[in-house]
């Protein structure tokens, strides 16, 4: 079984790599060593991962590549795949808390990966903003990850709960027109730029928590002057490196649903594809409320399992 399994996430890495570079041809030379760049990324993630996971048991079941598929597809789309599949854990209790973070990390890696080779071959932005912020980001994940694979279960509940409930906020923010519009650069200098690095460093920190990059990276540089649409390669260039190394970390320390994780590795890619290249766009606010009203669900059921989890280690009365 796990022989199978691993072949088809190979096949199907590199069927994405192909199709993606025959449909959007790289213009430019920083483009085209960022493609060659995530296609060895991607190759390398899936050698590395299986070499480090031999053992996959069942494998993964139906219920996790629709997962896989429904939340990547809304995440090419703009409405994120974090938040929305941590919800679906928690409520199915498919897996223990403290193993969602690196599931998530590992397991949309791919996904990711085939969203930044589109984007980034389709979108114009401004050379070094978009290499140094995933540099950032990079760094970020790689300092974040390590800490969060070592963090009893009541600290991710609480992290997990919170970034929840930050998601949440943002959906309602979007909703309610709140969200700053952006103005028309493809490009920051000076302290715009500074800013613009760093924040993505942090991000790139909090993802290995489980919270997504992609709504705060985008209100950070559209408050910047940023135009929104010259975001998207950079949050999706962000996060397309960064998981992969962060979530390498998760692999190595076991905390993480190797079933799950590749349940979503096989059900993204074509999903995304979908997505960017047939539907490319719908109205998505009522979805936004639905996944809102559905997270905050979710932040609260993480923040009483955290409580129930400090319950339970409290020490009782001292014996008469």
């Amino acid at each position: 079984m796990s022989r199978a399994l691993w072949a088809a996430v190979a096949a199907l890495t590199l069927a994405v790599i192909g199709l993606t570079a025959w449909l959007t041809p790289a213009a430019g030379l920083v483009t085209r060593a960022l493609l060659v760049a995530l296609a060895l990324v991607a190759i390398g993630f899936v050698w590395r991962w299986s070499r480090l996971e031999r053992r996959i048991g069942a494998g993964p079941r139906w219920a996790d590549l629709a997962l896989g598929f429904v939340a990547n597809f809304f995440d090419t789309l703009g409405i994120g795949s974090f938040a929305p599949t941590t919800a679906v854990l928690k409520f199915t209790r498919r897996i223990p808390d403290e193993q969602i973070p690196g599931t998530l990390n590992v397991g949309h890696a791919l996904p990711t990966l085939t969203e930044a080779l589109i984007f980034i071959a389709a979108v114009l932005v401004e050379p070094r903003l978009l290499v140094t912020m995933i540099g950032a980001s990079i760094l970020g994940a790689w300092l974040g990850a390590g800490v969060v694979s070592r963090l009893p279960r009541r600290a991710v509940q609480v992290g997990m709960g919170a970034a929840l409930a930050a998601a949440a906020a943002l959906f309602i923010a979007a909703n309610l027109h709140w969200m700053p519009l952006g103005g028309e650069a493809s490009a920051l200098e000076g302290w715009r730029w500074g800013l613009a690095v760093g924040g993505n460093f942090l991000l790139g920190a909090l993802m290995s928590l489980g919270i997504g990059l992609y709504a705060p990276c985008l209100i950070l540089l559209s408050l910047l002057g940023l135009n929104p649409r010259a975001a998207f390669p950079i949050m999706m260039g962000s996060c397309a490196f960064l998981m992969p190394i962060g979530g390498m970390r998760f692999v190595r320390t076991g905390r993480y649903s190797a079933p799950v994780a590749i349940g979503f590795a096989l059900g993204g890619p074509p999903a995304v594809l979908l997505a960017a290249y047939v539907v490319k766009s719908m109205p998505l606010q009522w979805l936004r409320w639905l996944v809102a009203g559905v997270v905050l669900y979710a932040a609260a059921l993480m923040l009483h399992a955290a409580r129930s989890t400090r319950a339970q280690r409290a020490p009782g009365p001292p014996p008469p």
